[in-house]
């Protein structure tokens, strides 16, 4: 079943002077690959992973660009037009998206950048954008998260607690401003951890591991960051806090315990200046 607004694997089945014809499927048929996003050496019955959207006459087009949102997710974009029919955004294809003004909060300003969600209309099928965020967002749990869970976020809007934060396309959680310790700014993705859960069911996100997660997973990360490094660091228990946090995301005391533990198991030694990887 073909996929509109996300990426899809299809074949060609014809090539023309203007391009190559991707099967859809039904009810679809064939779709155009446009001759300048047609990779050398590809031909009938090859198969290509395709962007499907719509054009500027509401066609169903492919093409080999990667936009920097698909369908169902969020990202942080620049208005590049504002006209009578919405605002513009550059996604990363030709045909900029769409965001009507009955899907702005607020009216949007050509040059700035803002929040947008990605969805297709019910009614039309076209594909648009909407800053109306919190309506496309699970405010509550529900049992999906555990305590110390991975996931990833965007950073989306500013409140005097912290930063609030889209969690994998879908839910919303708090960052609090005292658990901060680098710079965050709106539209940045960043890795997360979920903090103990709370007893109304609101998610709070935190960007630093568990001691436990930090206990079994730090070590072995300074041992691939050695690796990477020809075996040699400049990173010990003398660095300052703000270099070993912006390395490894770890308090100075986490990474002194780490390196103590790779120590005295004879992975690493440690100079004045260096820590260095010994022969396994």
């Amino acid at each position: 079943m073909l996929k509109i607004g996300k990426f899809n694997y299809l074949q060609i089945v014809q090539v023309m002077a203007h391009g190559a014809y991707l099967d859809a499927g039904q009810p679809h048929g064939k779709i155009l690959l446009p001759k300048k996003y047609l990779p050398k050496g590809f031909g009938v019955d090859d198969w290509l992973d395709v962007f499907v959207y719509f054009d500027s006459e509401d066609r169903l087009i492919a093409t080999t660009l990667k936009p920097f949102v698909e369908v169902g997710g969020f990202a942080h974009l620049k208005i590049v037009d504002v006209n009578r029919v919405g605002a513009f955004a550059d996604w990363g294809l030709e045909k900029d998206l769409l965001i009507p003004f009955q899907e702005q909060i607020k009216k949007l300003e050509t040059g700035r950048r803002y929040t947008v969600h990605v969805y297709r209309d019910k009614s039309t099928g076209r594909i648009n954008g909407s800053t109306k965020i919190d309506k496309f967002l699970r405010p509550l749990n529900q049992g999906h998260y555990n305590a110390g869970d991975k996931v990833n976020i965007l950073i989306w809007r500013k409140t005097e607690l912290g930063y609030s934060a889209i969690i994998d396309n879908a839910y919303v959680g708090m960052l609090y401003n005292n658990e901060i310790f680098r710079p965050v700014k709106y539209g940045q993705q960043l890795t997360a951890y979920i903090k103990p859960l709370r007893d109304d069911d609101r998610l709070d996100l935190t960007l630093n591991q568990t001691a436990k997660q930090t206990y079994q997973e730090l070590p072995e990360r300074i041992l691939e960051w050695l690796k990477q490094n020809h075996g040699s660091g400049n990173l010990t228990d003398k660095s300052s806090p703000e270099d070993i946090y912006a390395t490894f995301a770890v308090s100075k005391s986490n990474y002194k315990k780490a390196l103590g533990r790779l120590f005295k198991e004879k992975k690493i030694d440690i100079s004045k200046d260096r820590i260095l990887l010994l022969d396994q």
